[in-house]
């Protein structure tokens, strides 16, 4: 398959928000007049590689999607059907894995509904990756020391070398026939990772990290829909 065959992107939108907390799920909420995956799904209109992209949404949030979401549509043309997400985002994940019917070959993407910003340039240099490599995620290196601690007492146990530290963002690009076989695995074996990429570790799948972005921020707080409201409010005017 050459460079230039379509990606899949496979979003995860199943997430209830309880860290974030409010009466809606955080995908959902009011960003510059449209909820937060609504600017999600149309960051990845801007690259005519991405060819169709799925939202995966709670097994309750049909309601939310019709009323939130389903008015927009217009303007997303690639955005498919959503199906049904599972109790845990690994479970959301595979469930939007299972409902594909793509060849093994293809290229897949998974990216978590409550990051609004991947950016085009970000985006630019994994679907460019993809001539070297099976798997990538877009990831940033710490900035910060970075301190391991002793989760009971609080205490300091090490200091990390933060040259080896990234933190890991979404998207995150596999092979479909590779991505698919490893969450049949973990299922079978009862693993969950962290992200799609922990998992593909663990099955011994080698993932080149490329450099994300520092606007490529996941939502989890309210501090940080403030914060991408001014970033809209900036690119606009």
């Amino acid at each position: 398959m050459t460079l230039e065959s379509p990606v899949t992107m496979i979003v995860v939108a199943a997430g209830n928000g309880q860290r974030f907390g409010g009466p809606l799920p955080k995908q959902y909420l009011d960003l510059a007049g449209r909820p937060v995956l609504f600017h999600t799904l149309k960051s990845f209109h801007v690259h005519a590689e991405i060819c169709a992209i799925l939202p995966v949404i709670a097994a309750d949030g049909l309601p939310l999607w019709n009323h939130r979401l389903k008015p927009c549509l217009d303007e997303l043309p690639r955005v498919k059907t959503p199906v049904t997400g599972g109790a845990s985002r690994q479970e959301s994940v595979w469930r939007g894995l299972a409902s594909l019917d793509l060849p093994a070959d293809a290229w897949i993407g998974i990216h978590d509904a409550a990051r609004p910003f991947p950016g085009k340039n970000l985006l630019r240099r994994l679907l460019d990756g993809r001539r070297e490599n099976n798997a990538l995620i877009a990831a940033l290196p710490a900035a910060d020391t970075v301190k391991r601690v002793d989760p009971q007492s609080g205490l300091i146990l090490e200091t990390l070398d933060r040259a080896k530290i990234w933190l890991a963002q979404t998207p995150q690009l596999f092979r479909y026939g590779t991505i698919l076989k490893l969450h049949e695995r973990a299922r079978a074996a009862r693993f969950e990772g962290t992200d799609d990429a922990s998992l593909a570790e663990w099955g011994g799948l080698e993932v080149r990290v490329i450099p994300g972005d520092v606007r490529n921020i996941k939502i989890t707080h309210p501090e940080d829909l403030e914060l991408a409201k001014r970033w809209l409010q900036e690119d606009l005017s």
